[in-house]
């Protein structure tokens, strides 16, 4: 079980960062016996835009900004060196457009993150999400998922 030891303002208005430490009776609770891949594979399904990120990264800074500018606040969970296997496992699971066939896994977890998921869909990293915005078909697709409504396409 986890719980919130205390929290801060992020400064590029992306958000509140959480920090969780153990606890018996949090509304928080996880099971901590959940593997990453299953922990990965259900915050993806619970959230409806979501963007897996490593600390510090410029590129999910970007994607953030831009999801913020269309009206959608994306769930951003920074990955440790351990999960972000588990993320190219579960990208690897949702689909077969990964950029993967790479020799080191530390190649293939590079391409994993940042990686966002649009309803439950990979779409892929920075590159894939700004293509969807200019093709026109990202705002459609965040009013298909339920996270932007008083939109005419």
């Amino acid at each position: 079980m986890q719980g919130i030891r205390r929290f801060r303002t992020l400064t590029d208005g992306g958000g509140v960062r959480l920090e969780l430490t153990p606890t018996a009776a949090s509304p928080l609770a996880i099971d901590v016996a959940e593997s990453a891949e299953v922990r990965i594979q259900r915050l993806i399904s619970e959230n409806p835009v979501i963007i897996f990120s490593r600390a510090a990264c410029c590129m999910c800074h970007v994607m953030k900004r831009l999801l913020s500018t269309i009206g959608v606040h994306p769930t951003v969970i920074e990955l440790d060196d351990e999960e972000i296997g588990a993320l190219t496992a579960a990208a690897a699971a949702e689909s077969s457009d990964s950029c993967a066939s790479s020799s080191s896994s530390s190649s293939a977890a590079a391409a994993a993150a940042p990686a966002v998921f649009i309803g439950g869909t990979r779409v892929g990293g920075l590159e894939s999400l700004v293509a969807l915005h200019l093709s026109g078909h990202l705002v459609p697709r965040l009013v298909e998922v339920g996270v932007l409504s008083g939109y005419d396409n």
